[in-house]
């Protein structure tokens, strides 16, 4: 694929579209030569952003979500982007501290509240901008490595 190039997708925000997104990441990512593994990663981390969008910015009143495939050279960001409700990020604590999230230490967190980890664990780079009234946009970025260079 040629450098410097952008895919945007618009899409409600409900579940159904999210395989959607999920199509169009692998259609992408394999063009770049991205390795299966690779591209299963980031389906995980872009899957986890457009539920997060799903679920908490809209409630039940629906929207949009516009999710941008952006190929630069040798590194695939991916934006997903809502106009509703934002959230709170987990704060860092201090080493002496339990890790929590929403004020509750991980092993009293349920399931669904663990996405940002799980992003930032499968991604390269993960940034969220999250602004009151603003909505909230999540970045996620993969790097190529090719398998000849861990030689």
């Amino acid at each position: 694929m040629k450098a410097d190039q952008t895919v945007t997708l618009n899409l409600p925000a409900t579940a159904d579209y999210v395989d959607i997104v999920r199509l169009n990441l692998y259609g992408i990512a394999s063009k770049m030569g991205f390795s299966y593994e690779d591209i299963e990663d980031m389906k995980v981390a872009v899957s986890e952003a457009c539920n997060n969008s799903v679920l908490y910015a809209y409630g039940q009143e629906g929207g949009l979500v516009e999710v941008l495939f952006q190929v630069n050279g040798e590194e695939l960001s991916i934006t997903v982007k809502d106009e509703g409700v934002s959230f709170a990020l987990p704060q860092q604590n201090s080493s002496e501290n339990a890790p929590t999230l929403h004020e509750k230490e991980l092993h009293d967190v349920e399931i669904g509240g663990l996405g940002f980890y799980l992003m930032q664990a499968l991604m390269d780079d993960v940034s969220v901008v999250s602004e009151s009234g603003k909505g909230t946009q999540v970045v996620l970025t993969k790097r190529l490595t090719r398998s000849e260079e861990k030689v």
